[in-house]
């Protein structure tokens, strides 16, 4: 039977990978931050946390929405996905939020500028992190997991605030007695950033929850239904996500001398043209009625 696209095992493995990366990482920059007396390194390491605890809650989504229907699911576990990548928006919310927090603390108290090491340390996580949203973005565009997607985006997310805190680490070393401040101004801008991006990630999720469906795909559908020698008119399309994959319904007019026989094996052709045109429509489910002469 053909399935469409799914998450893949190879798409798991690299979340996982990605969530064992992230604690080294995290740790690298917190030691770092500390021992660099860096707060927006240590305003870094906090979001690597979340993080860590987000690539955890995306693996463990896409291992529940691979489970196969049962009686009390019947349509799969698929929506695991969306709510998955859901609490990946969430937690990057309360990592901005704790990361906007300290850098306040401390713009509050007395200044030490950063060590210079801590640069260096910021240059690899900036590669390590890069590079990871670039596998996990390719990966999560061919399995089409919005959790995936969710993940990749948080490793650019952790990216970007790295670029912060480099750019702020530079400026309190570097320039002039003042600019001493800049550390904790990086931690600020990066928890903005940070909540940009959540708030971003959230809409393909809250989308999918709320069965929301593309007008585009209900388009290609209704389209490639009329092509189908026989089809009178396709009256409705509806389509909700679960997963990776569209379950739809559609109201198909048949000619109104049809015998239910015929009209039966008519709908199986619609639905085998549709599945074969859009591997990801899992299935659709047709309700026949008598057209116009």
């Amino acid at each position: 039977m053909k399935t469409g696209p799914m998450s893949t095992p190879s798409t798991s493995k690299i979340v996982l990978s990605g969530l064992l990366l992230n604690v080294l990482l995290a740790a690298a920059k917190l030691a770092a931050g500390i021992l660099g007396h860096s707060t927006a390194l240590v305003a870094d390491a906090v979001e690597s946390l979340a993080d860590v605890v987000g690539s955890g809650l995306v693996w463990l989504g896409m291992r529940v929405a691979a489970k196969p229907a049962d009686a009390d699911h019947p349509y799969g576990h698929g929506k695991a996905e969306s709510l998955a990548a859901l609490g990946v928006s969430a937690l990057l919310f309360v990592g901005a939020g704790l990361v906007a927090a300290e850098a306040i603390h401390e713009m509050r108290g007395e200044h030490e500028a950063p060590r210079t090491f801590t640069l260096w340390v910021l240059v690899g996580v900036i590669a390590i992190k890069e590079t990871l949203f670039q596998i996990a973005h390719r990966a999560a565009k061919k399995s089409a997991s919005s959790a995936a997607m969710a993940d990749a985006w948080h490793h650019r997310a952790d990216a970007i605030t790295s670029v912060c805190a480099l750019i702020g680490i530079a400026c309190a070393l570097f320039g002039p007695p003042s600019w001493i401040i800049a550390d904790k101004i990086a931690a600020l801008v990066a928890a903005a950033i940070i909540c940009i991006t959540a708030a971003n990630l959230a809409r393909v999720p809250l989308a999918e929850l709320t069965d929301a469906a593309p007008p585009e795909l209900l388009e290609k559908v209704r389209q490639i239904a009329l092509t189908v020698p026989g089809v009178v008119d396709v009256e409705q399309v509806l389509a909700r996500k679960s997963g990776t994959q569209y379950l739809m319904d559609m109201h198909l007019h048949v000619p109104g001398h049809m015998s239910v026989h015929d009209a039966h094996n008519l709908s199986g052709k619609v639905k085998g043209a549709i599945r074969e045109a859009l591997p990801e429509v899992r299935n659709v489910l047709i309700h026949v009625e008598p057209g116009a002469e």
